[in-house]
Parts: C-alpha cells; sequence; structure tokens
C-alpha cells in the first residue's frame, strides 16, 4: 500500500489547508480529462483521491495515524474511504469533470459514488452506531478483547466481543463493519464504532507513543550513582544512574512504550530527588560535613 501522506507529497503534522492544497495540484496534473486513455495517469489519479478522501477527514485521518496503513485498510472499505468527500465541488471549482463513468467506477460503482460526490443512486445505507468503551492504560499497552452490548434504536439488543488493538489512544474511532443498524431501503447495514477512552495509570503517564515513570533517588545515589528497579508495564527493570544524576533527568528503556505502525515506544524513568524535611542528627550532621566540604 502506497503512503498516503508520500502520495500527497505533505509532512504528517500538514494542516487541512496544506493537504487540500497539494492534492488539488495533483488532482489537476492528473485528472483524466487531461490525460485520456493514459492507465499510468488514470491509477496516479485514483490514488491520490483516496489518500485525499482519508486525510481530509479529522476521523479517518486520526483512524490512520493511529493504526498505520495495512491495519487501516482491514478496518476500511473502499466505499467507507470515500463516503461523504464531496469531490464535485472541488472540480467545480478547478474547472474540471466529476460526473462521467470514470468517477462513478472509481469511487465503487453506484452506491459508493453516490455516497462520495452523488454521482447516482442506490438505496440508504444503515444508521452507523457508536458505542463507548473503557479500557485500562496497561489494557492500551497489551490490547485487550472486551465483551460489550447495547441496543439499537429499534430495540434490537446486540451483544459481542471486541479486540481493541495495543498501543491504541484515547478518542481513536475503531470500525466493526455491518454491525450498525440496519437498512430501511434494503441497503447496507451501518457501521459500529467503538470509542475508546484509556484510564489513568498511578504510576505511568503516557507521552505521544512513549511512557514515563518517576524514579525517585536518595541525594547519596544521585551524587554517587546507583543501580536501581523500575517498574515497567513488563515487569521490573534493573538499570543503572550515573553518578551526579540531576532531578529531571530522563533515563531511557528503550521499546517499553506504546505499539505503533512505525514500531515500538519507549519509556523514561524521570529522576526525581527525595529530598527528606526531617532529619535525624547522623543525617543532618552528613548533610552539614557535605556543606563544609562544598557540595
Amino acid at each position: 500500500m502506497d503512503n498516503y501522506y508520500d502520495l500527497l507529497g505533505v509532512a504528517k503534522t500538514a494542516s487541512e489547508a496544506e493537504i487540500k492544497k497539494a492534492y488539488r495540484k495533483l488532482a489537476m496534473q492528473y485528472h483524466p480529462d487531461r490525460n485520456p486513455d493514459d492507465k499510468t495517469a488514470e491509477e496516479k489519479f485514483k490514488k491520490i483521491n483516496e489518500a485525499y478522501a482519508v486525510l481530509s477527514d479529522a476521523d479517518k485521518k486520526r483512524q490512520y495515524d493511529t493504526v498505520g496503513d495495512s491495519r487501516f485498510h482491514q478496518q476500511y472499505s473502499s466505499e467507507d474511504i470515500f463516503r461523504g468527500t464531496d469531490f464535485s465541488s472541488i472540480f467545480d471549482e478547478m474547472g474540471l469533470g466529476g460526473r462521467n463513468s470514470f468517477f462513478s467506477s472509481m469511487f465503487g460503482g453506484q452506491g459508493g459514488a453516490g455516497r462520495a460526490g452523488g454521482f447516482g443512486q442506490a438505496p440508504a445505507k444503515g444508521q452507523d452506531v457508536e458505542f463507548p468503551v473503557s479500557i485500562g492504560f496497561l489494557d492500551a499497552y497489551k490490547g485487550v478483547e472486551k465483551p460489550i452490548s447495547f441496543k439499537l434504536t429499534d430495540g434490537t439488543e446486540r451483544e459481542m466481543t471486541v479486540k481493541i488493538p495495543k498501543g491504541v489512544k484515547s478518542g481513536v474511532k475503531l470500525r466493526i463493519p455491518g454491525r450498525g443498524a440496519p437498512s430501511r431501503g434494503g441497503g447496507q447495514p451501518g457501521d459500529l464504532f467503538i470509542i475508546v477512552s484509556v484510564l489513568e495509570h498511578p504510576e505511568f503517564k503516557r507521552v505521544d507513543d512513549n511512557i514515563e515513570v518517576t524514579l525517585s533517588l536518595k541525594v547519596s545515589e544521585a551524587f554517587l550513582g546507583a543501580s536501581k528497579s523500575v517498574i515497567t508495564p513488563e515487569g521490573e527493570k534493573k538499570i543503572k544512574i550515573p553518578a551526579g544524576v540531576k532531578a529531571g533527568t530522563k533515563v531511557r528503556l528503550k521499546g517499553l512504550g506504546f505499539a505503533t505502525a512505525q514500531g515500538q515506544g519507549d519509556l523514561y524513568a524521570v529522576v526525581d530527588l527525595d529530598v527528606k524535611k526531617d532529619l535525624n542528627t547522623a543525617q543532618k550532621s552528613a548533610i552539614e560535613a557535605m556543606a563544609e566540604a562544598g557540595l
């Protein structure tokens, strides 16, 4: 599969305006009206339209960024990708065609075309259903299967087990095709969208695809260095703390963060100094000795 960002020549951080500008430029270049009987240009045109249909839609873009290209195409059909994208108005702005048979076939026949930009008639698809699911922090790290039950507007009850992939973030919508409301006109049933909410953890903090955990050190350990145990989602790990470490220093444990489409995030142990307020006589004398020694 082609990466959508590469197809449009934009960065992952590109704004909506930048994505549209890049798409318009390529659409003008590869549009079939400008490249009659050119199969290479036609295929390129199909790909950039698909990329724009996803990256111009906030929900689809977020899902694509979260699960990666291959898993995204397992969850979204061609009809799903193009649904809701109004190409006809864009082509009208550029003075190009947009209602011929080529577009109907590109957007998946009459049904897909009708939903992509008003190019045909088809039975209306059933209503999509959204269902919120809360999972624990470690469930998001490892992935989990959750049993759910819900009721449709017609009173039909649904029970199923949904698979939440590892690395999922709060707010992500996971699509389950055909498990929404049935179509009244004989069309396809709607889809079920699981809206994931990840609960906070008492010790771990998610930062992008990395995890941070506080590592409390005694003043002596910070001065002299130490071997410490750090809690991770995979159990305790031993790390070496160099002498003279400062508060706020982050010690990296590679590959112990969240799974991503590109690989795995990291875990960072963030150094915090345990400065005691109530010192006993021996401790106070030791600190005074350090002060006298210029430490």
